[in-house]
């Protein structure tokens, strides 16, 4: 996971909890192998999940591995979106963010 790219709150579980931080990242890989969604449509699903919570901390790393896994804008736009119908306009502040941290491409 590149650090750029975390969280604050992220980057301390990671570094100040100890085992607590490891065995967090363990559950969310094992969760994630365990998944029968391939990793891109993991990524994109789970952006759906961060924009849903107002969580935009998560964003930048999510899109640049949505992205490197072959996820277009449209794609990453129309994940961010999925949530607009049962969380309502709250899911938009989502969308700046993730424009801004795809990119121009």
């Amino acid at each position: 996971m590149e650090k750029s790219k975390m969280g604050n709150g992220f980057k301390i579980l990671l570094s100040e909890t100890g085992e607590t931080g490891k065995a967090y990242m363990e559950m969310v890989m094992k969760g994630s192998q365990a998944s029968a969604l391939d990793r891109k449509t993991q990524e994109l699903a789970y952006l759906s999940v961060l924009a849903a919570l107002r969580m935009t901390g998560g964003i930048a790393y999510h899109v640049d591995s949505a992205k490197e896994l072959g996820a277009t804008k449209a794609e990453v736009m129309s994940a961010v979106l999925v949530g607009l119908p049962a969380m309502g306009i709250q899911v938009i502040d989502a969308l700046s963010a993730a424009a801004e941290c795809y990119g121009e491409s």
